[in-house]
């Protein structure tokens, strides 16, 4: 049926959803409804395995909106709000989600009103999710076990599987993560809500799981407790904050958290001990790119790791021969664990692409793993990492520049630069020409993408000129490099 725009309907309708985090469904059906003027009063939104509301009719088919009827008013805030908030576990999602849509048409503003109980409720749902999705990251541990080829229809017996009990609906939204962090390894998730499986090339969905299916622990654990204690660090320990990012209900599926109750009991005879010898170092290199992204996100070793943020392991093939470096990860590298995805990785990305360098072939990082930051409202504003920060962030750069062994290297901006040379130079002195590195591999500096970005006018056509003309070189050089 056909109901006339912004003529009420007395009907109720039943809204049967496919999946409980199938926001593409919601949102069709609920724009649908919007234009055929059906009050949020007068609509049941039902989830797989939900009651719903025992009152509305189960068979009343659905009105189809007018060809005229007008659009529906929905701005980017929502749409982001609203693909969060519908991953939630609360079943009033959808209908507090089409009440603000329904609102939103006579109300444009209506995000605006902090003090609106709905606005507030989404926003909290939302922010739950983004929580969520975060511990996924840094707490999921993949355990190496020996299975039957055929069960996952492949030729290798080498799979890795990991247990984690998300709070929300997340697991497919953040499958994208783990393709790109373990994209060569041939692994599965296995969760409450359902599991995950990628073979090298198909990612697959199963059925959910229950803890016994997935595996106690693997003999690589050993290890990496013992990596673990290693650098354990108390002279930064927190207990309240570290509880914060890694509550107890995570620890039993963390090798490492075994450990914790002994390290934290022993951490103020060994703080003592530590700063009596002047011993605050760090444990023997990491010998795989796996084992720093690991521990960098336990390290605590400066003030920036104390943050309400997570690390951000570098990304690109393991042998690249260019190794990109810029000074730290932003606000969007933190929330998708990516580095230079946010405005400046579009920058970069542009200048590659018309440099004739291809950013899939790099090894592209950061010289300090943590967003600095501080919090304004609801916002957190980019600070720079101090000299000391970029300095003990030189373990990992340096580690992961030991296992990649790039031919060149291109620090972008004075933070990266000092993060290879263990000191401050003026990138407009010494960029343009190459300097030698201790391995023998070329360092060239460049300023940085946010640095463009900054600009206006003559003045930023004049560093896109010069940050081309870097590129350009480096490209150059790289083919010359790749010829010997």
């Amino acid at each position: 049926m056909i109901v006339t725009p912004l003529a009420r309907s007395d009907a109720s309708y039943r809204v049967e959803l496919p999946a409980p985090d199938d926001f593409e469904f919601w949102r069709d059906k609920a724009r649908a409804l919007v234009q055929c003027a059906i009050p949020p009063d007068r609509i049941a939104w039902i989830e797989p395995g939900g009651i719903g509301d025992l009152f509305a009719p189960g068979h009343v088919p659905l009105p189809v909106p007018a060809p005229d009827a007008p659009p529906v008013r929905a701005s980017k805030q929502f749409l982001s709000l609203a693909k969060n908030a519908i991953l939630h576990s609360d079943h009033n999602r959808f209908s507090v989600l089409y009440d603000l849509l329904w609102r939103l048409q006579r109300n444009g503003r209506l995000l605006e009103d902090k003090a609106d109980i709905e606005v507030r409720q989404i926003e909290e749902l939302a922010k739950n999710v983004r929580r969520d999705s975060h511990k996924m990251h840094a707490f999921v541990r993949f355990r190496l076990v020996e299975t039957d080829p055929h069960v996952f229809d492949q030729l290798t017996t080498d799979r890795y599987v990991a247990w984690f009990e998300p709070e929300h609906h997340i697991l497919r939204a953040n499958a994208g993560f783990f393709v790109r962090r373990f994209s060569n390894m041939h692994w599965s998730i296995l969760t409450p809500r359902g599991s995950l499986h990628w073979d090298g090339t198909t990612m697959s969905e199963g059925p959910p799981a229950q803890r016994a299916d997935a595996p106690d622990g693997d003999p690589m654990e050993d290890l990496w407790r013992k990596y673990y204690a290693s650098i354990f660090n108390p002279a930064r320990l927190k207990v309240g904050a570290m509880l914060k990012e890694m509550p107890k209900k995570y620890w039993k599926n963390m090798p490492e958290a075994s450990l914790i109750p002994a390290l934290v009991a022993d951490a103020q005879s060994r703080e003592a001990k530590m700063v009596a010898e002047g011993a605050l170092e760090f444990a023997e290199r990491p010998e795989t790119l796996a084992a720093i992204d690991k521990a960098i996100h336990v390290c605590r070793k400066c003030p920036i790791g104390q943050l309400d943020n997570e690390a951000v392991m570098g990304e690109g093939p393991r042998n690249a021969a260019l190794m990109i470096v810029g000074e730290q990860p932003g606000d969007q590298e933190d929330r998708e664990g990516r580095p230079f995805v946010g405005p400046a990785g579009q920058v970069l990305d542009q200048h590659l692409h018309k440099a004739g360098i291809d950013r899939g072939t790099a090894y592209v990082t950061n010289a300090v793993k943590h967003f600095k930051f501080v919090q304004r409202g609801k916002r957190r504003l980019h600070q720079n990492p101090g000299a000391k920060e970029v300095d003990i962030c030189r373990w990992w750069i340096e580690s992961e520049r030991a296992i990649v062994k790039p031919k060149l290297v291109l620090a972008m901006g004075a933070s990266a630069a000092r993060g290879m040379l263990g000191k401050t130079v003026s990138i407009s002195k010494v960029r343009g020409a190459p300097m030698t590195l201790e391995d023998g591999s070329e360092l060239w500096v460049t300023a940085h993408p946010s640095y463009l970005l900054r600009l206006e006018g003559s003045a930023r056509e004049e560093q896109e000129r010069l940050f081309a003309a870097d590129l350009a070189a480096v490209r150059g050089r790289l083919d010359e490099l790749a010829e010997n």
